[in-house]
């Protein structure tokens, strides 16, 4: 029998496409562009400079999280980058040790260059409150380099300000509007600036920044802005300008950003944007607790030969379901956490070969592992997340192939009833009378309905907003 070994007990010199695409998964990162290099395991592979490496462990930092796996390789290679990431993901370190690294290997400030050609490199945020704490993730590992940061922000004196940015700085983290007035008054310029990050871009769109924006980056030399043809041969000697951008849609302002100012811009989506493949057909069956069981075996009575995976919620209750399933002659196997890598292996592989065709699993099976031709996914119970049901049916509908999702729906599941609905409808998937009905499905968990005639934007905002490509 084959084992497959986990791509966490491989070296980086073993590891294939099949362990990447797994990696991948586990971590729900997914990419849009081209040569995009490989994601980072730890801080050991990320090839950052020792310094900023023992800044990282002071800092408690042990493992990245995944939008630094997948963005700091980039900004390492000075590649423009679009970044889709919640907030709280640990996007900041994904841009600010990069930077610092891009930094560490410049010359340092001088008497005379600080004044007149001002930072290395810039970050623009919507609010005080975010570039403040941009600032102080940034102080965490820049003080341990000798790198002066400086905010601009509103609110505070800008002639202040403007002392601290004739005293030279390397870094000037900004809010648009306090930005573009120390350019118009000539406290800073930004002649030198080749590093740029545009973060929560969307939001700044949004409170009406975009001409701000604009004239700061316009502010900057366009000389160093890529060729747009990434073929074209770079000049060796030459500095260019690298720009990320954070942003959680793409509305037509930012695309406009994004199209004149990113050259050849990798997209790095962490988590799900809420919509899964068109080639999974969802079904949602409302019901009772006590009829499912019926369900379930009726609608294994279809599989033939087959293949499904039925998930449940806990450990127990994949046992109790596998030894039910057995005994009523169907050929099924278990995977949950409470089981040993041994035993998890040769279910896995049962399940791969077909000896068994039915799996009963929790959400161990949820993620990262990798078996072809699942024709089914069952979900016996709900889970508590919209982001884990797309991981679920995401184990079908796999390599170009059609898959069908089942749910079985109980009135004990409320609390994803309305991010359920929205992905149904999103999906063009029939959604179940009863479902649409239910006051929990009409508004997100947490918000109130607003009054009668007056839309509400926290309530109403759609889903799923999806993404131009680049």
């Amino acid at each position: 029998m084959r084992v497959h070994r986990h791509w966490t007990e491989k070296k980086l010199e073993e590891m294939t496409e099949r362990c990447w695409r797994i990696f991948r998964e586990d971590f729900n990162i997914s990419y849009k562009g081209s040569k995009i290099p490989r994601p980072m395991r730890c801080w050991a592979e990320s090839k950052l400079r020792p310094e900023l490496l023992k800044a990282v462990e002071r800092a408690g930092y042990k493992s990245p999280s995944a939008i630094q796996m997948a963005a700091i390789p980039l900004g390492l290679q000075q590649r423009d980058v679009i970044g889709i990431a919640e907030t709280g993901s640990g996007k900041t370190a994904a841009f600010v040790l990069p930077m610092l690294n891009y930094i560490t290997r410049l010359p340092p400030l001088s008497e005379e260059n600080k004044a007149a050609d001002g930072p290395y490199a810039v970050v623009m945020a919507p609010t005080r409150e975010l570039a403040k704490q941009i600032e102080d993730e940034t102080v965490k590992f820049a003080h341990y380099l000798g790198i002066k940061v400086v905010s601009i922000v509103g609110g505070r004196s800008i002639e202040e300000q403007a002392f601290k940015i004739r005293q030279g700085c390397e870094v000037v983290i900004a809010t648009p509007g306090r930005l573009i007035d120390c350019l118009e008054r000539r406290y800073i310029v930004l002649n030198q600036c080749n590093y740029v990050v545009l973060d929560e871009a969307d939001r700044m769109i949004d409170m009406g920044f975009e001409p701000q924006v604009v004239g700061v980056l316009d502010a900057m030399p366009s000389s160093n802005l890529k060729p747009e043809n990434e073929d074209e041969q770079l000049e060796g000697e030459k500095i260019y300008r690298t720009t990320y951008m954070f942003t959680a849609t793409m509305p037509p302002a930012v695309e406009r950003l994004a199209r004149k100012y990113l050259r050849n811009p990798v997209v790095v989506t962490i988590g799900t944007a809420g919509k899964a493949t068109d080639l999974i057909t969802q079904h949602v069956i409302m019901m009772k607790e006590s009829d499912k069981m019926y369900e379930l075996q009726k609608l294994l009575g279809e599989l033939g030969e087959k293949t499904a995976i039925v998930f449940v919620n806990t450990k127990k209750s994949a046992d109790s379901l596998s030894k039910a399933l057995d005994k009523a002659g169907y050929r099924v196997t278990t995977l949950h956490g409470g089981m040993s890598q041994e035993q998890r292996e040769i279910s896995l592989e049962g399940f791969r070969t077909n000896r068994y065709t039915v799996l009963a699993a929790t959400d161990v099976a949820g993620r990262g592992i990798d078996i072809p031709d699942v024709a089914y996914v069952i979900n016996f119970d709900m889970c508590g997340s919209i982001e884990m049901y797309t991981h679920r049916i995401g184990r079908t509908g796999r390599a170009g192939k059609k898959g069908v999702a089942t749910t079985l729906l109980t009135l004990q599941d409320k609390q994803v009833f309305y991010d359920l609905k929205q992905m149904l409808i999103q999906s063009s998937s029939p959604v179940p009378p009863e479902l649409a009905r239910h006051e929990a499905s009409k508004f997100k968990p947490g918000t109130i309905p607003d009054r009668p005639g007056r839309r509400n934007d926290m309530v109403f905002m759609p889903f799923y907003r999806p993404l131009v490509s680049f």
